[in-house]
């Protein structure tokens, strides 16, 4: 018996070994290539290149690769539409618009004269090579974030230019790989825009619908994983139905799903996960083996090619960003930044090439030829590492310049932490995902889940189920890649422990759920509430939530007369304005003409992204005002204020029992801001109920005494 029965042969074809392999290159490159400063999108096509027919032989390009390369890259185009941030593109999508298409037309007309008159090929075969150099991939967008520039203008105008030219691209690529797959006739171009726009207005229409819908019923992270890849398919599903590219059914899935997967949430971070960790490398590794580098540096014209396309690419997105300089006056670092971030070749342009590389014309040749798919691998090394270098070294002399007003006003607004106060397992979904989306990403560590077990001798369960409570709110947090510090006490009584482990750690903001009421006589909010609200001066956020926060789609927030003077006033509107803006939805303001002035003063200077619409509200004292207005995938925020407070009102007596009676079916947040002073004794011996009322009415009584002294 032969106990050392081994024996190799290349190519391997042992799935086992293959799948392995594949996992040490994608586990082992970005090791090596951050060694190197080699963008890792890079590496991977040279491991593939390695490994690949055309290199080493270990590896055979056989039908796993084709299906995860298919995968992947229907992927990359998913998550760009996911990614594109919908807000900075509304504020400047006149600038963004005009930088999109000057650096698509430019580019492409460049293409087509050096397509055709210096590597002399037909027209589809231009056209198609062209609209390669137009596409971009925000390759380099991580810098800006590094260096605290990602609120400048130039990032999004050269953001909302990337949307703008890669759907432009997309659409060439559609309707080139369409022509192919159908028979030319006289009503064929006809009958090709119609069908897009069919099915594009089905995808547009439909899919945030069917989204929504089964967002507020399943909230299983499985479950909802698998139906936003299934929706991805589906649209690419669609597109390849009517014979158009699946990678734009793909793109548009993603642009009309933004919304509903906010970027701070734990189902986007499980979509980046899985395709970055699997099946973008995997779609990467097996371009690279398509490689053939003896034929780039050969006797071919490959080289030849690579050289046109970097010119062309390189020299149209310059007179592109060149020219919106001009247009509208920007400084030569934000000529700069947006040449950098839009420079860089990638996902799209790979698309287009492998589309094009896939056609077999009627005499048996590939549209896109071996050259091209050689030359593409130079195309995008050189343009991802200068737009690396570009954009470093824009958003360096950025960051130093004076005009980083805003950045250094939100720094000086001090530390945040907010304290979540988990009692009960079907709020805690709620009221993290809220924790998440009002946070300060730029601050680490500062949101903490507290569960405080009353102190009466017989408290082992409560314990024990109070740590099964912190550790869901645990991975609440860590599946959104959150950190969060948990926090168990025993205490007198919850809001006794939520005020004393505020005051032990700093805490900012705290989030609590509505209580269920026990009996007929408990009140609307309950004692926690109202021992916490007495015991405390920091913004306290009572919600209920009726819907995930993910389906909101409009914030309506009621705010009283004098709100502008309580001193939490700029950090709550704060917390509302980021909440909009990471959940993509608008924010209808009620309020009366004088704090609507004051509001929109802070929203122009501070929030300019986020957008809001203002409604005269004078009679504060009822709400049945809004029921009209707000509807049943809107989310109800009421500005209130604790007993003593310069905004307070007698009216605001109401507020609860108006809740309960015309909002019952609605979600909603109480929202008490910060106050200035110390907070009430919300109980004592003397006073058993806290109330100030004494105390209120002797500071009255002071400044009317020393009134009539002084007259």
């Amino acid at each position: 018996m032969n106990w050392f029965d081994f024996h190799l042969e290349l190519p391997i074809v042992d799935p086992t070994w293959i799948f392995l392999l594949v996992l040490l290159i994608i586990l082992f490159a970005p090791i090596l290539l951050d060694k190197l400063r080699i963008p890792h999108i890079i590496g991977m096509i040279l491991a593939g290149v390695v490994i690949g027919e055309h290199g080493l032989n270990i590896l055979a390009r056989d039908s796993s690769f084709e299906l995860f390369g298919k995968v992947g890259l229907y992927y990359i185009l998913f998550l760009a539409g996911l990614e594109m941030n919908m807000a900075d593109f509304k504020k400047n999508r006149k600038k963004a618009v005009v930088l999109g298409l000057l650096a698509f037309i430019i580019p492409i007309s460049i293409g087509l004269l050096t397509n055709t008159l210096i590597l002399k090929y037909g027209v589809l075969t231009s056209v198609l090579l062209a609209s390669m150099y137009a596409s971009g991939t925000m390759i380099a967008y991580p810098i800006v974030i590094r260096y605290g520039v990602s609120r400048h203008r130039s990032v999004s105008i050269a953001v909302g230019g990337t949307a703008v030219t890669d759907t432009l691209t997309l659409l060439v690529l559609a309707v080139i790989g369409g022509m192919f797959k159908g028979e030319m006739s006289g009503l064929f171009w006809i009958w090709l825009v119609a069908k897009v726009i069919l099915i594009g207005g089905f995808i547009i229409y439909f899919f945030p619908r069917i989204g929504r819908w089964f967002f507020r019923r399943y909230s299983d992270n499985v479950m909802q994983f698998i139906f936003v890849l299934s929706m991805a398919f589906l649209g690419a599903g669609l597109m390849e139905f009517i014979g158009m590219e699946g990678i734009l059914g793909a793109f548009l899935a993603g642009l009309v799903l933004n919304r509903l997967i906010p970027h701070v949430s734990p189902l986007m971070n499980h979509v980046e996960f899985v395709g970055n960790a699997l099946f973008i490398p995997y779609f990467l590794i097996g371009v690279g083996m398509l490689i053939n580098v003896h034929v780039i540096f050969g006797e071919g014209n490959a080289l030849k090619v690579a050289v046109v396309m970097l010119a062309s690419a390189l020299t149209g997105k310059w007179i592109a960003s060149k020219l919106t300089k001009g247009i509208f006056k920007m400084t030569t670092n934000e000529q700069r930044l947006m040449f950098g971030l839009s420079s860089a070749q990638a996902a799209a342009t790979l698309a287009a090439v492998l589309v094009g590389y896939n056609i077999i014309l009627p005499d048996g040749g590939r549209l896109l030829n071996e050259d091209v798919l050689n030359g593409t691998v130079l195309l995008i090394l050189i343009t991802c590492m200068v737009s690396s270098f570009m954009t470093e070294r824009a958003a360096r002399k950025l960051a130093m310049e004076d005009d980083a007003s805003q950045e250094e006003e939100e720094s000086a607004a001090g530390e945040e932490k907010i304290l979540i106060s988990v009692a009960n397992p079907s709020t805690v979904r709620d009221l993290m995902n809220l924790a998440l989306v009002i946070r300060d990403s730029k601050q680490k560590d500062n949101l903490l889940a507290l569960n405080v077990v009353n102190d009466n001798g017989s408290s082992g369960v409560s314990m024990h189920r109070g740590k099964r409570y912190l550790n869901q709110a645990a991975k609440i947090a860590a599946s959104g890649n959150v950190p969060l510090q948990q926090i168990s006490r025993y205490d007198l009584n919850i809001a006794s422990g939520i005020i004393h482990t505020a005051k032990e750690y700093g805490v900012t903001d705290v989030i609590i759920g509505l209580h269920h009421k026990g009996n007929i006589v408990d009140s609307f909010f309950g004692t926690l509430a109202e021992n916490l609200l007495k015991g405390m001066c920091r913004e306290v956020m009572i919600a209920k939530f009726v819907m995930p926060i993910n389906t909101i789609r409009r914030i309506d927030v009621a705010v009283p007369p004098k709100a502008e003077y309580e001193a939490g006033f700029p950090k709550w509107v704060g917390h509302i304005c980021r909440m909009a803006n990471t959940l993509g939805c608008k924010i209808h303001f009620f309020v009366n003409e004088e704090t609507m002035r004051r509001l929109q003063a802070l929203l122009k200077k501070r929030y300019k992204e986020t957008s809001a619409d203002f409604t005269q509200l004078e009679n504060w004292g009822d709400l049945l005002l809004l029921t009209g207005q707000v509807n049943d995938d809107h989310l109800l925020v009421v500005v209130t204020a604790r007993r003593g407070s310069i905004s307070y009102d007698s009216s605001l007596e109401k507020l609860s029992s108006q809740l309960g009676k015309y909002f019952s079916d609605q979600s909603f947040i109480v929202l008490y801001p910060d106050r200035q002073g110390e907070p009430q004794d919300y109980m004592s011996f003397s006073n058993p109920h806290g109330n100030s009322e004494t105390q209120h009415y002797e500071k009255v009584g002071k400044w009317v005494y020393k009134w009539l002294k002084k007259n």
